[in-house]
């Protein structure tokens, strides 16, 4: 598996122009997710997690354009919908552990304590939401299909 390539000048770089998409790395979890344009632009003006009832909506929109681009064989923005949707995840989980979004106490490597309510807040279920829309999609047969051949092509 090849990293995700951060010394490539992605501001210059359209990944849905067919000589570029070689260029495109998978990565490891959500890496390169803002990067990889127009599919950043495109996906992020529908990625949020601020409540429940919006992350339902978020991730739907998502989910939405995911099986879109999943209908032109479009794996990197089938992968980029994956990305967001992780990160909507990941990103709800870290404000359900800790309210200000900060994980350790400021200039240190100190863990802040987690939220009391780290399961049960609107930010724990906005990433229980995410988590749900983003597994169907990575256990998707097609998806695991154009992926794995994705990968033996990198």
């Amino acid at each position: 598996m090849k990293e995700f390539d951060y010394e490539i000048n992605y501001k210059t770089i359209d990944f849905s122009l067919e000589e570029n998409r070689k260029l495109y790395r998978i990565g490891r979890g959500e890496q390169g997710v803002l990067l990889v344009r127009p599919y950043t632009n495109d996906i992020c003006a529908h990625w949020k997690f601020r409540t429940p009832e919006i992350a339902v909506e978020s991730s739907n929109k998502i989910f939405a354009m995911y099986l879109d681009y999943r209908d032109e064989e479009d794996f990197i923005g089938m992968d980029m919908c994956r990305k967001f949707l992780e990160m909507g995840f990941t990103r709800a989980r870290r404000y359900a552990n800790h309210n200000s979004g900060r994980k350790y106490k400021k200039g240190t490597k100190e863990i802040l304590p987690q939220e009391e309510d780290h399961m049960t807040s609107k930010y724990a279920k906005a990433a229980q939401i995410f988590k749900k829309v983003r597994d169907i999609v990575a256990k998707n047969d097609t998806y695991v299909k154009m992926r794995k051949q994705w990968r033996s092509n990198e």
